[in-house]
């Protein structure tokens, strides 16, 4: 069984106003400790043979280069030389992604970057939050690619406020214009806690809807193969990293808040930076939450993960048995369908997912 290797880098030069990720804006101060307690956290799953890598934050690229290599040596002590990882994914904001920063990530053994980008109208990147400009994103993609970075995706959302269809697709095909192998497009969620949530921002899911359908379109004529809910690649590129959590595959998670899935069970690092220097300082767990599916509830998981790759599922005998009913039910009402033995999210339901995924996840409709 293939197994994935995520790191958590929490620190960002400021947090953007959509989100709720566990990153923390000014602390840099605090990167060489923290480094060091990924060291003694990487040296307790030493024994662990992944095949991806997943460096992502937080602006891993908030990391000077010195501190690039640190955290390569820390990998390569505690499990294997970067570049014999089938895929290792560094993530980047393109304020901070310059050429000596690339050259380190290259010599390191990286063979892929995930930049994100958002947007290519510098008011819409302003009302984020983001501190780069679109000029910068174009400086730093052209700066990976002469750096020797063939695979790189690229993040862009949809949904911004005051964002018309109009500006939305002028950012995708200014994207389309540099043909990234690997294009992520996410409409705009507002989360709890956030300073858009504060802001009583509302999203207008009509227009997201319309601005979604055109990424599918255009995306779709330039050839990219749309593999799941959100992502999109050139035939072969593929993210082999996120494929595995979609397969319902294992993976370790080092870092503050870094999440962990073996033998069927789910961990979650503490979130309080500070706890998680002082607890791997002092050799105590930093594992604040743990939970072990069985039965309907695993099953359900393994389904709902399953169902986000557009290719479908093909259905077990034990999937039919708890969720039968109600893949049935969502084939009647157009939310999935049925291409030759496969089950899938149906076109309607790719903009419906999460009234899908809400079946199969507790508590269930018949308990």
């Amino acid at each position: 069984m293939k197994r994935g290797l995520y790191i958590h880098i929490p620190f960002c030069k400021q947090k953007c106003n959509y989100c709720d990720f566990s990153s923390f804006a000014g602390q840099e101060q605090r990167i060489d400790t923290y480094l060091q307690a990924l060291g003694h956290e990487a040296a307790l799953h030493k024994e662990i043979v992944c095949q991806t890598l997943y460096v992502g934050g937080g602006t891993p690229s908030l990391l000077s280069a010195g501190q690039i290599e640190r955290l390569a040596k820390i990998i390569r002590k505690n499990f294997r030389p970067i570049p014999d990882f089938e895929e290792s994914t560094f993530e980047a904001n393109p304020e901070s992604l310059i050429p000596a920063k690339i050259a380190t990530l290259r010599k390191a053994g990286f063979n892929r970057l995930s930049i994100g980008l958002q947007s290519f109208h510098n008011d819409e990147l302003k009302t984020l939050g983001r501190v780069h400009t679109a000029e910068q994103f174009l400086q730093a993609y052209e700066a990976a690619r002469s750096g020797g970075f063939t695979n790189i995706n690229v993040d862009l959302m949809a949904g911004l406020p005051g964002q018309t269809l109009v500006k939305f697709t002028s950012s995708l095909k200014k994207l389309l214009d540099l043909r990234p192998p690997h294009i992520s497009v996410y409409g705009l969620q507002i989360e709890e806690g956030t300073p858009f949530f504060t802001q009583g921002i509302v999203c207008d899911q009509v227009l997201m809807r319309q601005m979604l359908e055109e990424t599918d379109k255009l995306l779709s004529e330039a050839g990219y193969h749309h593999y799941e809910i959100s992502n999109y690649a050139l035939p072969g590129y593929e993210a082999k990293h996120n494929l595995l959590y979609w397969q319902n595959a294992e993976y370790v998670g080092l870092g503050c808040a870094a999440v962990s899935y073996r033998g069927g069970v789910r961990s979650q690092n503490t979130s309080v930076l500070q706890e998680y220097i002082f607890d791997m300082e002092n050799g105590k767990t930093p594992i604040v939450f743990s939970e072990q599916l069985t039965g309907k509830a695993q099953v359900g998981e393994s389904l709902m993960l399953a169902f986000r790759q557009l290719d479908g599922v093909c259905l077990s005998a034990e999937q039919k048995k708890w969720f039968g009913t109600e893949i049935e039910r969502h084939i009647q009402n157009g939310l999935l369908t049925r291409v030759n033995k496969k089950v899938k999210l149906s076109t309607e339901g790719l903009y419906l997912a999460n009234e899908v995924f809400r079946s199969f996840v507790a508590p269930f409709e018949d308990a």
